[in-house]
Formats: C-alpha cells, structure tokens, sequence
C-alpha cells in the first residue's frame, strides 16, 4: 500500500476537521500523514494468521497471567476520589458542578 497524501488531500482532511492550516503547516501535516500511513502500511504486513480478534485487553492479562508472568489488573472497587467542593474551589470558572470553559468551536 502506497502511502501519499496530496496537499489538496491535506487541505479536505483539515476541512473536515475544522483545522485552519496556515500554509507553512499544510507540508508538515502532508508528511505526517504520510508517515502515519506508511507505518498502517507496515502493520498490514504482519502476518497475523492464527491470532484471534482481541476486543478487550483483560483477555491478554489473563493468559499472561496463566503464563506466570505476573500482569493482572487492578481490584475494581469503590475508593475515595477528589472532594468536589475543594477542586471546584480551584476552578477558574465553575456552576459548582461542572467546569465552565471558552466555547472552542465557531461552526
């Protein structure tokens, strides 16, 4: 698989995301897509015959586990977390509960 993004490829991709390249960025974005693309193509390569679709890591732990090698995965319990009302104290703007933040998207 060939891996090369044009620069009007680049420019629909941050038109799609809403980024405003400027048009020093446009080569670097190209090249970094490129090289992610390239790096997708190497993976396509490994031979993965005989290995099965893994959806949840904790499956890997588990035979790793059997293995002897140790991994294993934290006790999911409940445990005190952060006081709300000492980090909303913190928090720059706040309603209390949530945080409030600059609206970042214009569209």
């Amino acid at each position: 698989m060939s891996a090369d993004v044009s620069i009007e490829e680049v420019e629909r991709v941050a038109e799609l995301a809403n980024l405003d390249l400027e048009a020093d960025e446009k080569p670097r974005m190209q090249r970094d897509l490129n090289a992610i693309l390239g790096y997708v193509a190497q993976l396509s390569e490994l031979d993965t015959k005989g290995i099965e679709p893994m959806a949840q890591v904790s499956d890997l732990l588990d035979s790793i586990q059997d293995a002897g090698h140790g991994a294993e995965l934290r006790t999911d319990a409940l445990r005190p977390s952060l006081d709300r009302t000492a980090v909303m104290s913190q928090a720059p703007d706040t309603d209390g509960t949530f945080f409030k933040t600059p609206k970042v998207i214009e569209r």
